[in-house]
């Protein structure tokens, strides 16, 4: 039997296989042995069998070698550009000397045959380890210029080329189905984990809504009580507050109101939800303290519509209740809208999560906030530590509850008491000094300052000023400061510092107001110390999704420095300018609110800008005529609320001529002050100016504040407001 030899001929391995004779020659072998294909060519003793395979081989120049039984040329040892045979392995160094039969002399019949069986056994075994590792060979390719071994045994009918892989030289040849079987298999992996992905995704997003969908109905729900008074509700009822807004105003004033508008000028399919702790829609506030008190209708408190100076009418409110969407159906307005949550309260915010909680346990979240809270009108502490029933007595006005509670008080007591002499206080003094002089109401008003407005006016107007409260039927007690008020029989006892005494019946408390900034420590949001209020940049920003407008803000005035405003004009302006910047506007507050204060239809002002006593001031004053009132500047404008005729528009350019006129001096006390301009200084700048019974002229005011420049002639700047026309 006989067993091949290979050998290496030009990089390329070659093969002589050759079935077995199966007869002994006559040397008495029973097989020829495997004999190497030497020098000589063929196998040993020189015979050659007819049936014979030649292996082919391939090249790396394209030629072919057979391998047969011919003679060979001669192995040059050491031939240049030959690559040398390397070692086989253990393995298939043991495959390749496998043996096919057992060596000597022939034994009997019977036994040659068990001979050839084992032999057979044997050499089939051999060829499927062989086979085994020809197919584990493509996971682990051979090394460049590694011989194959081929196992061939007569037994095997048909010389098994499978058995043989030498590859292409310096590749291996089976590299292209490893390849093919890595590609398939990570293709393969990819596409699995891709669906599994998009599965899951789907999975999640639907057991998302499910859970959203049952939360709303659960919060929408009614309790078993009502469901069963009620009867079944209908299928997909909408609850009474959206969980979810973009919009969302905490606050129902003017500034809030202000922001909604310009939201929906800028964004017109906007939702805006506002939730007012006031029972009342938005409203303006200057006439609880101004018109409706001159109002003639003996219903007033009902339909709080009143008459503006220049005798048209007009409501309190902002927007009739037509103008607002439901609140139930704000998320399901294809236009979007505005809608108020009225008798609601925000108790806690989570600026992390978005969310707002009410005193109810509502929560809802939104995209954009704005605060504003307003104020609440402080007390006394002299009447904070009396008793219940001087509280009951007690009225700290501010909303329209105030307005009706106080107008009905005024028709059934004898005297009313104002405490506090700023914008407030001596308006409500006024208006209540009218209704005295016709029904016999004593009204007192007292404060510590010197005279009426003595923080804002020059001490020479404050005293004119409150010369002018007297006349109109006010007891005015200037340098008056409370130490005491207790309950003295049926009326109250007020016990001031100078050692006075004061008998009244209602006490009305208009002593300035307190931001209102609870929510800043659930939020997390700064509080001015020495202003109050949240602390905002120039873009009344708290955080970036958060703003603040309206009395609450204390801001920074790129002009004048940080600041804190409790009026009208400002809650409008401020508010507006909130608005635009939760729709992208990204603008700084440069403009510069008025305000203003009428002491019945003849006598007003409007001021803007820094108004402080203790400021160096300027006045320039001339006669008055009959179109300097407020009920004439109502007539020119339309409107009793002359902020809402004023715009951000300034003078394009103030000329001022150049003159050698002195500066104008102080009036003399019992001087007529019938109209004019004062001039409020710092470092000889002009930071703020209030125009006396001029109308109509804050253009060119808001003007000079922001040009900031020094004058030497204010005489000649108070020109500019035509003063001196007839």
């Amino acid at each position: 039997m006989a067993v091949q030899r290979v050998r290496q001929q030009g990089g390329v391995e070659v093969a002589d296989m050759r079935r077995p004779i199966g007869v002994e020659d006559g040397r008495g072998e029973q097989h020829a042995a495997a004999r190497p294909a030497g020098p000589g060519g063929g196998g040993g003793g020189g015979k050659t069998h007819p049936r014979r395979e030649t292996a082919r081989r391939p090249q790396h120049g394209g030629q072919t070698i057979e391998a047969s039984g011919a003679e060979r040329p001669p192995r040059k040892a050491g031939r240049e550009g030959v690559r040398q045979r390397r070692p086989m392995g253990a393995r298939r160094r043991a495959l390749a000397r496998a043996p096919c039969g057992r060596r000597g002399r022939a034994g009997p019949a019977r036994g040659k045959r068990r001979e050839v069986t084992g032999d057979m056994f044997r050499c089939r075994v051999a060829a499927a380890g062989g086979s085994l590792a020809r197919a584990l060979r493509p996971l682990s390719p051979a090394p460049r210029g590694r011989a194959a071994a081929v196992l061939q045994c007569h037994h095997l009918r048909y010389p098994s080329r499978s058995l043989t892989s030498s590859g292409v030289p310096g590749k291996a040849g089976s590299n292209l189905l490893f390849y093919l079987i890595v590609g398939g298999t990570v293709t393969g992996a990819g596409a699995y984990a891709y669906k599994t992905l998009k599965e899951n995704k789907e999975r999640f997003t639907s057991r998302v809504t499910t859970i959203t969908t049952r939360s709303q109905e659960n919060e929408s729900s009614p309790s078993d009580a009502d469901t069963a008074s009620q009867g079944t509700a209908a299928p997909g009822a909408r609850p009474e507050v959206p969980s979810h807004v973009p919009f969302l105003l905490i606050g129902g004033g003017t500034a809030a109101f202000a922001a909604a508008r310009s939201i929906r000028a800028r964004d017109p399919g906007a939702r805006v939800l506002i939730v007012s702790e006031d029972p009342a829609l938005p409203y303006m506030r200057p006439p609880l303290s101004k018109e409706l008190w001159f109002s003639d209708d003996p219903n007033v408190t009902e339909t709080l519509r009143f008459k503006q100076w220049n005798g048209k009418e007009r409501s309190i409110y902002f927007q009739p209740p037509s103008f607002y969407v439901p609140a139930r159906d704000l998320p399901f307005v294809e236009n979007g809208g505005v809608a108020v949550l009225c008798g609601k309260k925000v108790v806690h915010m989570d600026v992390r999560g978005n969310v707002v909680k009410l005193s109810d346990g509502t929560q809802i979240s939104y995209d954009k906030c704005l605060i504003a809270t307003g104020g609440s009108p402080r007390n006394l502490p002299a009447i904070e530590r009396a008793g219940k029933d001087v509280q009951q007595r007690l009225t700290l006005f501010r909303k329209i509850e105030d307005f009706k509670n106080l107008e009905k008080i005024s028709r059934e007591v004898k005297s009313i008491t104002i405490i506090g002499g700023g914008f407030l206080g001596s308006e409500l003094a006024c208006a209540l000094g009218r209704r005295a002089q016709a029904r016999g109401l004593e009204v007192i008003q007292l404060f510590p300052e010197n005279g009426n407005m003595g923080k804002v006016l020059p001490e020479y107007l404050s005293n004119w000023t409150t010369e002018k409260v007297r006349r109109e039927g006010v007891k005015v007690m200037p340098n008056a400061v409370v130490k005491s008020v207790s309950v003295c029989g049926n009326r109250l006892m007020i016990k001031l510092k100078n050692g006075q005494k004061v008998e009244t019946d209602h006490i009305v408390a208009a002593v300035g107001l307190e931001p209102n900034v609870e929510l800043a420590k659930s939020a997390g949001l700064e509080v001015d110390s020495d202003f109050g209020g949240f602390r905002v940049n120039a873009e009344l920003q708290a955080r970036s999704n958060i703003w603040v407008a309206g009395d609450a803000a204390c801001f920074y005035d790129i002009k004048l420095g940080r600041r804190r405003v409790e009026h009208h004009d400002h809650a409008v302006v401020s508010g507006r300018l909130a608005g635009e910047n939760m729709t992208g506007a990204a603008k700084p507050y440069w403009h510069q609110s008025m305000f203003w204060s009428d002491l019945g239809p003849d006598v007003g002002y409007e001021a803007i800008g820094l108004v402080d006593s203790s400021l160096p001031t300027v006045g320039v004053f001339a006669k008055a005529t009959a179109k300097d009132t407020p009920k004439s500047a109502t007539e020119q404008s339309g409107t009793g609320i002359r902020s809402e005729s004023e715009t951000e528009a300034e003078a394009s350019e103030v000329a001022i001529s150049s003159s050698s006129s002195p500066m104008p001096q102080v009036p003399k006390q019992g001087e007529d002050y019938g109209k004019g301009v004062i001039f409020y200084l710092r470092d000889k700048v002009v930071v703020g100016i209030v125009l006396w019974n001029v109308f109509n002229r804050m253009p060119i005011a808001r003007k000079i504040i922001k040009d900031g420049e020094e004058h030497a002639d204010l005489n000649e700047v108070a020109k500019l407001f035509n003063i001196h026309e007839d």
